[in-house]
């Protein structure tokens, strides 16, 4: 494996990382930082193009949480991390995920991911979130 590529693959896993602590706490500019200027999202059925369509689904997210009584954190991780470089400046991954809340595991799913390196920087171009079926204690 040469140099370039293995610095791709921590900038990706990276990238996914920042990706769940700033969502997270709530910082939707860095996490709007990691997206690609033309970037496409799908989550629940519903596709989101370019940065300002994908804020949404933050900001929204952000409104339920809110009026779950006595939320205080969510806390996402993910494993099983795969990592295919198409190119020195483009790369695919796949990912499961898990979302802790206050009352244990919420739900569950998939990420499939496709980025571009943009000045440096691995971004995601697309992003589809799949959440499996969520527990019997989710919000």
């Amino acid at each position: 494996m040469e140099l370039w590529e293995l610095m791709a693959r921590e900038g990706v896993r990276d990238t996914i990382a920042r990706y769940n602590a700033n969502g997270d706490t709530g910082r939707f500019e860095q996490l709007m930082d990691l997206f690609a200027e033309d970037a496409v999202m799908e989550a629940q059925g519903v596709t989101y193009r370019g940065r300002e369509q994908i804020r949404t689904i933050f900001t929204g997210a952000k409104g339920k949480f809110a009026e779950i009584p006595g939320f205080t954190y969510l806390r996402h991780s993910t494993t099983t991390h795969q990592i295919d470089m198409i190119s020195p400046t483009q790369a695919k991954s796949r990912c499961y995920f898990s979302v802790i809340m206050d009352h244990g595991l919420d739900h569950w799913g998939r990420y499939v991911d496709e980025f571009k390196l943009v000045d440096g920087r691995w971004l995601f171009s697309f992003r589809r979130v799949t959440v499996d079926p969520k527990s019997a204690g989710a919000k």
